[in-house]
């Protein structure tokens, strides 16, 4: 019996709010945006305290400084540092692009051999089609 009881307030209490938002459209509107407008204030906030709190990442550590509990780890970090940068894009600064006198020097910024003789065939190619042309 308290069950059917707890039903028929829902569905009673359901209908009394329906009829009271047909009656005032403009106030349930003004709620509903103001609901949406304070939950994104909201979200905001808490997304710049998180950004605003985020801890400092420390420097890398020397070799000669780091104790056996600690190479464990490091190891995972390097790794997931290399694996993470191994995925954003490389380029090499070509000496040819410079003049002497500017003071740049040619770098080698490719992750691994063969993404650096990928790049030579790819400029020695664009060279022989510049070449025919």
């Amino acid at each position: 019996m308290e069950s059917r009881r707890r039903d028929m307030e829902l569905l009673s209490n359901s209908m009394a709010a329906y009829a009271h938002i047909r009656a005032n459209p403009e106030s349930f509107g003004l709620y509903f945006v103001l609901g949406v407008c304070f939950g994104l204030v909201l979200t905001l906030c808490l997304l710049v305290l998180r950004l605003s709190c985020r801890p400092t990442p420390r420097p890398p550590a020397r070799p000669g400084d780091l104790s056996e509990d600690d190479e464990d780890e490091d190891e995972e970090d390097t790794v997931d540092r290399a694996a993470s940068e191994s995925l954003l894009p490389v380029t090499e600064i070509p000496l040819e692009s410079h003049g002497p006198g500017d003071g740049a020097l040619a770098v080698n910024v490719f992750a691994s051999a063969e993404e650096l003789e990928r790049a030579q065939r790819l400029e020695e190619r664009e060279r022989i089609i510049r070449e025919i042309w």
